[in-house]
């Protein structure tokens, strides 16, 4: 495998914060499998390259130092390189968790979000995913010293994966930071010759959500207003409560496609239970699906208990949240026949860390207790919507 490097010099003051993720080989499309050490993984694509995707939920008082010791072995079980990382932990942590992954994982020369997103059961880590690849050669896109972005090819597109990325200056206004972050995304897709326009979804963790979300919005709309994407819909996205150890506003995460051939091709998938999220005045798409690789990836936002015409159901019971969101994002695979069982990654936010079972018990009454997932907590972007789900599921394009 051979790594390319390329850099660029601004985020003067920024610094990229590290973490790390696991999982476990499966048939494209079949469910992920089960790793000895109770991590999972699922293969994404075929040939060329052997891509996945790691998850590792940290068990109750599990050590920082036993979670990325769990991820190393599995990335050199498979011979495998990093592409992206995200930790979701305290901050408390960070320091630590630096540490553990240069001591089990050596040099840490991909990006990583690490934002907290705190664990529900009191650990220090929550959990980590990891998006990883064998077989494939890498361009590594640098900033200010730090890799904040990976590229590949799986023979039908070009992909870039960026994470850590945030504000030049984290003591200007929440606004300020936020549209200087819009900025840092941009030149970091330049130095990998993608725009903003190749971008297909997006991840937003920002500070104290609730105090700012409109405000971040107005941002993000000015800054899409000015760009063409070339699907022709805007990216699929996450926006939730996450604190970085930089202390900025915001901290953002990318992927941006450039397909190759014609079989090849980037697409919005609507909700078909929801109305689009533009009509309540948050620009992204719910869902987008990529054709590459010889597989079908369906990236799916962060979803919620929202009605058709763009209100909270359900407020105040979470029990009927989740089964409200879990409904909506089955719709949505549904529509691209999947199911639950071809999700490979997901992120399960909630606004109270006691209200875990509720998930857990839906997923056992309905089969899917093997579901790689990390349950975090954190604040939603609305102060009545008490569980988010994000989701990516994978199967063969045939």
């Amino acid at each position: 495998m051979q790594t390319r490097w390329r850099a660029c010099n601004w985020c003067a003051g920024w610094r990229v914060s590290f973490p790390m993720i696991e999982s476990n080989l499966s048939s494209l499309g079949a469910p992920p499998d089960l790793c000895p050490d109770g991590s999972r993984m699922a293969n994404i694509s075929r040939l060329p390259a052997h891509e996945f995707v790691l998850t590792v939920a940290s068990r109750p008082g599990e050590s920082v130092t036993a979670v990325f010791s769990r991820l190393a072995t599995a990335l050199r079980e498979r011979d495998a390189t990093v592409l992206k990382l995200i930790v979701y932990g305290s901050l408390t942590a960070h320091e630590e968790g630096v540490k553990m992954m240069r001591r089990h994982l050596g040099a840490i020369d991909w990006p990583v979000t690490w934002v907290e997103g705190a664990s529900c059961d009191g650990s220090p880590l929550a959990g980590v995913q990891a998006f990883a690849i064998a077989g494939a050669d890498l361009q590594r896109v640098m900033v200010n010293g730090q890799v904040v972005g990976s590229v590949f090819e799986d023979g039908g597109a070009r992909h870039c994966l960026l994470g850590g990325l945030g504000p030049t200056d984290p003591t200007q206004s929440r606004a300020t930071q936020a549209s200087q972050a819009f900025e840092n995304l941009e030149t970091a897709l330049g130095q990998a010759d993608f725009t903003l326009a190749d971008v297909a979804r997006t991840w937003f963790f920002n500070d104290d959500i609730l105090a700012w979300y409109g405000d971040f919005n107005r941002v993000r709309t000015a800054h899409y207003a000015r760009t063409l994407f070339h699907t022709g819909s805007l990216p699929a996205s996450t926006g939730v409560e996450g604190y970085n150890p930089a202390g900025a506003a915001c901290v953002i995460g990318a992927w941006a496609v450039q397909p190759l051939d014609g079989p090849a091709r980037v697409a919005e998938v609507g909700s078909p239970l929801q109305c689009p999220a533009p009509a309540y005045g948050s620009s992204f798409s719910r869902a987008m699906e990529i054709v590459s690789g010889g597989s079908r990836r369906v990236l799916i936002s962060g979803t919620a208990s929202i009605a058709p015409g763009g209100e909270t159901l359900w407020p105040g019971d979470t029990r009927k949240q989740i089964e409200q969101t879990m409904e909506v994002v089955a719709a949505i695979l549904r529509s691209r026949e999947m199911d639950f069982g071809h999700v490979v990654r997901a992120t399960a936010y909630f606004k109270h860390r006691t209200d875990t079972g509720f998930l857990v018990k839906w997923l056992q009454d309905n089969g899917l207790q093997s579901m790689p997932y990390v349950p975090v907590h954190c604040d939603i972007c609305r102060d009545d919507l008490l569980f988010e789900l994000e989701a990516d599921a994978v199967r063969a394009d045939e």
